[in-house]
């Protein structure tokens, strides 16, 4: 469920409006000069009920806003030499948000590496979007257990919430850092470049294994502006550090992209919805530039008239690679169903769902985006697959299911 007491501290910025701003400094420059003509003593008591306030919620306040204070100081117009004082106006160009306050969902999962608890269950990462003030979306992350079974075990979050810095960019990539997270729960994926201004959307994560047996987590995202959505890629380092990159070429500039977790005949492959209606598959060489792809799969049924497309990664079984989609049908509403394809050729479709899997119930057709379930990846163990869906567009659930109950519903 959102969590409004979940907060990160976000830069904040302030300018006049156009048509008041000439002839006069810029507000940064005038809200600083107000600050340093306060006496010494008032701002020392400033700080002090600010640190008492902030560090209830957050680890290492100090050098949140000495970090800030760096990001500004050009823009000031004077020189602040007092730590103290440069930790306030680092503090009035910041701001508290909470980043999970109005809606949690949109849920990716994939197993951890490594990680065996010895009990015969498995770890996992879970990662969701949330949306706080204004809609903007970011991406959060938990952890938990599955059994295989009705053993599931998300574990507790941490009260802490870190966003990102930039660490450096380089060939294309912007390597982020969370410096202060001490736990997976606590890593914010808060939008930080241009293209992200409006939100990181629908991360569908993938545990991909290379031809060289080398293995890592990888994830598409959509990325918005506020006026335009691209796709861009995510690849994780360690808890507190990751890469993104935009993607590029002909079939990239769409939401709703999922890789693949190998190569397929030595290359990359994913899944899209190209044209806004179909299942497509895409192949490339490269992770970053993508400019094939073909439809595989156009909408039959009543419940995906409108479109259909993917619901977070394949899944390799034997029997090929299981699916799960989502359809558009009546008043918009969203059902999830699912599809096998080939193993050896993914083009080709050997059996789908005629009817949803998932589709909204009686109780969860009101919420934030009405007539909704969706998802953005599934865990299989012990040919049984564990999904998290979001109702509504608000909050999170899960559903499990065998591997055999599924390709038996399909036609």
């Amino acid at each position: 469920m959102p969590d409004p007491s979940r907060t990160v501290i976000r830069p904040f910025g302030f300018d006049y409006p156009a048509a008041f701003a000439a002839g006069r400094p810029p507000r940064s420059q005038a809200v600083a000069a107000r600050l340093m003509a306060l006496d010494p003593t008032y701002r020392r008591r400033m700080l002090a009920l600010l640190r008492r306030a902030m560090q209830r919620r957050h680890r290492r306040v100090d050098n949140v806003f000495l970090h800030r204070f760096e990001e500004v100081k050009g823009g000031l117009g004077i020189n602040v030499v007092d730590q103290d004082d440069r930790l306030l106006v680092g503090a009035y160009f910041s701001q508290e948000y909470a980043f999970e306050s109005a809606a949690l969902f949109n849920p990716s999962i994939v197993e951890i590496p490594h990680r065996d608890p010895g009990d015969g269950s498995i770890r996992f990462l879970l990662s969701l979007r949330g949306v706080g003030e204004g809609h903007v979306s970011s991406v959060t992350f938990r952890s938990g257990s599955w059994d295989g079974g009705d053993g599931l075990v998300i574990d507790t979050a941490s009260g802490q919430g870190v966003p990102p810095r930039i660490e450096r960019q380089e060939q294309g990539w912007v390597r982020l850092r969370s410096d202060d997270s001490e736990d997976i729960s606590e890593t914010v994926i808060f939008p930080i470049l241009p293209s992200q201004r409006q939100g990181v959307e629908d991360l569908r994560l993938v545990r991909f294994t290379d031809h060289d047996g080398a293995q890592s987590v990888i994830g598409t995202y959509t990325a918005f502006d506020g006026s335009t959505a691209r796709a861009e890629l995510l690849r994780g380092i360690d808890v507190r550090t990751y890469e993104m990159r935009p993607l590029v070429g002909a079939m990239a500039g769409y939401k709703g992209m999922a890789l693949f977790p190998r190569r397929i005949d030595g290359r990359y492959t994913m899944l899209g919805r190209q044209d806004s209606e179909s299942l497509w598959l895409l192949q490339s060489d490269t992770l970053e530039r993508w400019e094939e792809g073909v439809p595989i799969m156009a909408p039959r049924y009543p419940w995906e008239f409108v479109q259909i497309g993917n619901c977070g990664s394949p899944i390799e079984i034997d029997e090929g690679w299981l699916v799960f989609t989502h359809g558009v049908g009546l008043v918009r509403g969203y059902c999830i169903g699912a599809c096998l394809l080939d193993r050896d050729d993914p083009t080709k479709v050997l059996a789908r769902t005629p009817s949803p899997l998932l589709f909204p119930s009686g109780e969860e057709h009101g919420g934030y985006v009405p007539n909704v379930t969706y998802s953005c990846g599934a865990l299989l163990h012990r040919r049984r697959v564990l999904l998290p869906y979001a109702v509504a567009d608000e909050y999170s659930a899960f559903a499990v299911a065998s591997v055999d109950d599924l390709l038996s519903v399909m036609r």
